[in-house]
């Protein structure tokens, strides 16, 4: 072949290679820009949805495309932590919320949130700032909730989203009580003052909601956090039910600061645990208009037969209250009155005796104050909501919240606490789903912290705090674990 055909067949191969290669780095090009096209699309979506943000980065010309955390989502959620062997439930898991619990950092923070929500005290559903407080807080940790229930109150939860449920309740509302204690973080609010403890309940929930949220990848379902107003006045955990906070919810725990138990020690018992509790208000006047009755003596002897009704027809090993503790027949002293006012309270541990109180309270009054030729209008307040029934833990329940708080703070951190003439709106709980109300320790000499709930004196030992978050998240996380193993 002539050497001039040879070269002209070479430049026609290098021609077909160089066309080749072009047709090869515009198909390249083009894939290039779809994946571009691509990306634009996903990150558009994202700022329209929300979804979660794709990153797109060009190392080397090469297309990367990895997954990072929710847009504006702050960089102070919970890690994910926890090992999967908590799957099955060893004493490590026990020590590992306990050391999440205590981590400075976190105490830090459970300090600031109480001492926020002490300085502002709010009264029964008028907890707003409460409230907003917790969401925000709930928002930074990327916990999804339903707002409001009851008011002010707030409904959240963790885990996978399906069975089963379980739920920690807080009360959030302060009492009308002027803070006596001295100290950097005195009540703001004149009149108003957490004088029972609330603001501590709301930061154990929410310190036990940071907990679980790191772990959330553990939970063999979903747990419940119920934030309830009014626990006070006004009986708000029956509206919290009413506006579906028990919904799907299978079992739930509570937990109250004591000032009976040292700092961190945990209290329950089974069965009836705190007194159901009732008011009564009797208007006395003549039974004829213009009679000569005397009210004092009618009154005076209602108050007396009142008194006998435990004394006389309770059983011994049942307690029971009947207290007259208001008497009201006016301040003129040559005249006899022509209405006498008493009213008191009555309390029981069993729903049986507790309605027979109220019974035996209408028979003795009204029939009492007839011998004198008298009658009676009597009031116990049921349509404001002023009657609490007895809070009953059941027997399941007390026994895991016992077994979890062993395994979690030892054998000496656990004590079988006395019944308590206090009532508690938890009970409306409990009477709908099995339930625990358990206590929590705040008593500590050297602080001062001694005083009963509702005294204008009384404080708490904040060491108590990090406990509360992690026997909550404990006892929650484990029910879970209990129910799917």
């Amino acid at each position: 072949m002539p050497k001039s055909q040879i070269t002209n067949l070479c430049l026609f191969f290098l021609s077909l290679k160089k066309k080749k290669t072009e047709q090869v780095m515009d198909s390249l090009q083009k894939l290039n820009l779809l994946f571009i096209s691509l990306a634009i699309t996903i990150v558009s979506l994202n700022i329209a949805t929300d979804l979660p943000f794709i990153e797109v980065k060009f190392p080397n010309n090469n297309i990367l495309l990895r997954t990072t955390p929710v847009k504006n989502q702050s960089s102070s959620i919970p890690s994910r932590v926890g090992s999967d062997e908590c799957r099955l439930w060893t004493q490590v898991c026990s020590d590992e919320i306990l050391r999440l619990a205590h981590e400075p950092e976190n105490v830090a923070w459970l300090k600031r949130v109480r001492r926020t929500i002490h300085e502002n005290p709010e009264l029964a559903f008028e907890e707003f700032e409460t409230s907003r407080l917790v969401r925000t807080e709930l928002d930074r940790l990327d916990i999804r909730y339903k707002y409001p229930l009851a008011k002010t109150g707030i409904r959240a939860w963790i885990g996978s989203g399906g069975a089963p449920f379980v739920a920690v309740r807080a009360d959030m509302d302060a009492l009308p009580i002027q803070e006596a204690v001295e100290w950097k973080h005195k009540s703001k609010v004149a009149g108003k003052m957490h004088a029972c403890g609330h603001d501590a309940h709301v930061t154990m929930l929410l310190g036990a909601a940071q907990i679980l949220k790191s772990r959330e990848h553990l939970l063999k379902g979903t747990v419940i956090l119920l934030f309830q107003p009014a626990e006070e006045a006004g009986n708000g955990a029956k509206k919290m039910i009413e506006d579906g906070a028990l919904d799907d919810v299978e079992a739930i725990f509570a937990v109250h600061v004591s000032h009976e138990h040292p700092t961190g020690v945990i209290g329950s018992r089974s069965g009836p645990l705190l007194a159901g509790c009732g008011f009564f208000r009797a208007i006395i006047t003549s039974e004829k208009s213009g009679s000569s009755a005397d009210l004092i003596i009618a009154a005076s002897s209602a108050v007396i037969s009142l008194q006998g009704i435990v004394s006389r027809e309770a059983s011994p090993l049942d307690a029971q209250v009947v207290s007259v503790t208001s008497f009201d027949g006016g301040h003129s002293l040559d005249a006899v009155p022509d209405t006498v006012v008493l009213g008191g309270t009555f309390r029981a541990f069993s729903n049986s005796s507790f309605y027979y109180l109220m019974k035996r309270i209408r028979e003795v009054l009204m029939e009492q104050v007839g011998v004198f030729g008298c009658k009676a209008t009597l009031n116990f307040f049921e349509e404001q909501n002023a009657i609490y029934p007895p809070t009953t833990n059941d027997d399941g329940m007390y026994t895991h919240l016992k077994k979890v708080t062993v395994d979690l703070l030892g054998d000496n951190n656990f004590a079988v606490a006395p019944q308590v003439m206090g009532a508690e709106d938890f009970a409306f709980y409990s009477e709908v789903i099995p339930a625990a109300f358990y206590f929590i320790g705040i008593r500590n000499e050297e602080l001062g912290s001694v005083h009963i709930g509702h005294s204008p004196h009384f404080m708490i030992d904040e060491d108590s705090l990090p406990v509360g978050a992690a026997v909550h998240a404990a006892v929650a996380e484990r029910y879970l674990n209990d129910k799917r193993s």
